[in-house]
């Protein structure tokens, strides 16, 4: 039985989550009237076509891209939690964010964080163009890392694995590792899985507080 009210917000909630589950070729009006349990007329009437559909998702994402919030008391505290929060929306509509690109809208949507960080920048007392290198830093690194976190993730399984080479070789005496003799705490270290949200906040952490750092004297 096809429900009685629905509303155009409805429709896309239940567009956008058939998006980020299974990417933008399997929304179509048809599954998305039965996952609403109405009639295709009915998601017509809402948001007209399917391109239509798609426009306004992609406004919907720009719009909650910029829903960000900086916590902490220190600047860097407050960036990194910027760097955060949008490493985590990024990682969680990557099709939703594709969409976005594909529709050239995708500095619109860095807008928010980017005017977070500027003003996290200025309490931290940068200006003019330093200022605008530390916020193009930041971005491109959280940019850069996911990029780098989601190749990773689609990579195929690797053969030897990086546990492979730096584990110790079968018989190795007192298990000192052959890659790294003269440091077998760091071969032991590099043998184990990855934690990619503790190097992610290692990074930077690292990367503000060299950009908030007071600027070397003019050389005479």
């Amino acid at each position: 039985m096809a429900r009685a009210t629905l509303t155009r917000d409805e429709v896309l909630a239940a567009a956008a989550s058939l998006v980020k589950q299974h990417g933008p070729a399997a929304l179509t009006m048809r599954k998305l009237a039965a996952e609403l349990g109405t009639a295709v007329t009915s998601i017509y009437w809402h948001v007209g076509n399917r391109e239509s559909l798609l426009d306004a998702l992609v406004e919907r994402t720009v719009q909650e891209m910029g829903a960000i919030r900086p916590a902490g008391r220190t600047p860097v505290e407050r960036i990194l939690s910027v760097a955060r929060i949008l490493r985590r929306e990024l990682r969680e509509r990557p099709h939703l964010i594709a969409m976005v690109h594909e529709r050239g809208l995708t500095e619109r949507m860095f807008l928010p964080a980017q005017q977070a960080l500027v003003h996290e920048v200025h309490a931290a007392g940068l200006r003019g163009a330093r200022a605008a290198d530390a916020v193009r830093a930041v971005q491109f690194q959280i940019v850069g890392y996911l990029l780098v976190e989601r190749n990773r993730e689609r990579s195929p399984a690797q053969s030897p694995a990086e546990s492979d080479l730096w584990d110790p070789p079968p018989g190795a005496a007192g298990g000192t590792p052959a890659a790294a003799p003269d440091d077998p705490d760091l071969a032991r270290a590099l043998a184990r899985p990855a934690d990619p949200e503790r190097l992610f906040l290692l990074s930077v952490r690292a990367l503000v507080r060299s950009l908030l750092a007071p600027a070397d004297p003019p050389r005479p």
